[in-house]
């Protein structure tokens, strides 16, 4: 074989192995770790063990390592729905396909304590949260004092959101003073005209007084 034609060979040979090797092309990291217990801890980690916040779509090897009988690890989202038994100590591993969107794991025993989430790809925006709902506030003239829904229903019993609520203060012998989780607004006494409020609602008992006259007053649950 030629001289000149062997060294193209080697060139061609070398420029292959370049791109075949680790440091010729990228490689995708497809192992990833979940480990829950032994304390109120969960968490899934890449191969460097980073915490895993964003993922390419794909195939990927997830072992898991359940370190305790009274925590589980449930993984959910689009096309995938993992979950050790909440009794199970020990380790298993799967294998999922995640697509475009919004994953999460948990312990089911401690929803509120122990979940994280994840995106994978391009996921879909978050839905718009609801509108807020609109409560009317009143007092006076004279004694009176009210809290109506929009269709003028005294209110009594809410859900739990975002609520504008405005105030009518027809009296300088009273205020509105609102009450509750998160919540303490009130008008002046000597204040007549409208106030509006932007507020969250939780679950709980919410009361309304005058603060000149506390007999003055009402309430309603938000559950």
């Amino acid at each position: 074989m030629p001289r000149r034609l062997s060294l193209a060979l080697l060139v061609l040979v070398a420029a292959a192995l370049a791109f075949a090797l680790p440091g010729g092309a990228r490689t995708t990291q497809t192992a990833l770790t979940g480990t829950v217990g032994p304390g109120f801890n969960i968490s899934l980690t890449d191969a460097n063990g980073n915490l895993v916040t964003h993922l390419d779509p794909g195939t990927y090897t997830i072992t898991v390592s359940d370190k305790a009988d009274i925590h589980n690890f449930d993984l959910s989202g689009p096309g995938v729905s993992q979950a050790t038994d909440i009794e199970f100590v020990g380790t298993v591993t799967w294998t999922v396909t995640f697509t475009d969107g919004r994953y999460t794991y948990q312990c089911d025993a401690h929803p509120t304590l122990m979940k994280r989430r994840f995106t994978v790809g391009t996921p879909p925006p978050p839905p718009a949260p609801p509108p807020a709902k609109k409560l009317l506030g009143s007092v006076g003239p004279g004694a009176r004092i009210a809290l109506r829904t929009t269709g003028g229903a005294r209110a009594s019993h809410v859900k739990p959101g975002r609520f504008v609520v405005t105030v009518r203060d027809r009296t300088k012998a009273d205020n509105f003073h609102l009450r509750g989780r998160g919540v303490n607004v009130a008008t002046g006494v000597a204040f007549t005209g409208s106030k509006t409020w932007k507020l969250r609602l939780a679950k709980g008992t919410y009361r309304y007084s005058s603060d000149r006259h506390p007999r003055l007053r009402g309430s309603f649950r938000v559950a």
